[in-house]
């Protein structure tokens, strides 16, 4: 607190005028985060989960303070108890059970702060920086030894358009779609034959074999 009244060019104590304490201050810059992030089902909820995860991961790209606190509150603001809500409100009313909305939600959110952490951390930004990266890295001898790397570097990190964050949206798919496999399946259609039992089609054979229609 002694270092944010300084920064504000106030007393230390006068902060408390306004917050009770640290903990108090870091849940309100945590609530105004989960501000910016909207959840709107009103696409379907693979739309939504999608738009949620960028918007995530933008968020903690302009506040890269925030990727190791979003989760940590244990006196949760309005705004991050209303979004933990919207997107289990969203998972739910699509079909999925309680605790697959759990698993659902825990694996979208270790894959979105997990990209979020690995690009911040990264030594470039840009495409360009990155063919620099990749360059430098990958002289002649260590191309040599390392193939695959290398062959990595030049057909796909080194060409034209590149940019890390594609590969933030090929992975959301890929998990998106897998998640979809685990909704329960649609009822069988009106006139759709339903599937029968070994039991139950041994049973109609001896019916059919014993009124002479076989």
């Amino acid at each position: 607190m002694r270092t944010l009244g300084a920064e504000l060019g106030v007393e230390a104590m006068s902060l408390y005028n306004h917050v009770k304490n640290k903990e108090d201050l870091l849940d309100g810059l945590v609530d105004m985060v989960f501000a910016e992030i909207e959840v709107n089902c009103s696409g379907g909820w693979k739309a939504a989960m999608k738009g949620r995860a960028n918007l995530v991961r933008e968020a903690l790209t302009r506040h890269r303070w925030a990727v190791g606190l979003m989760e940590s509150r244990t006196q949760p603001g309005p705004e991050n108890l209303g979004h933990h809500d919207a997107v289990l409100r969203c998972l739910r009313e699509a079909g999925f059970s309680v605790p697959m909305a759990a698993h659902a939600y825990s694996a979208l959110d270790s894959y979105i702060y997990g990209f979020a952490l690995t690009q911040m951390n990264l030594p470039f930004e840009t495409g360009e920086q990155a063919a620099e990266v990749a360059e430098a890295i990958l002289g002649a001898n260590v191309a040599s030894t390392y193939p695959f790397l290398a062959e990595l570097a030049a057909e796909h990190v080194m060409q034209p358009g590149y940019s890390y964050v594609n590969e933030f949206e090929y992975g959301l798919d890929l998990l998106l779609d897998a998640l979809e496999l685990k909704l329960p399946g649609e009822p069988p259609r009106s006139g759709r034959a339903r599937p029968t039992s070994p039991a139950a089609s041994r049973r109609a054979r001896r019916v059919t074999l014993g009124t002479g229609l076989s």
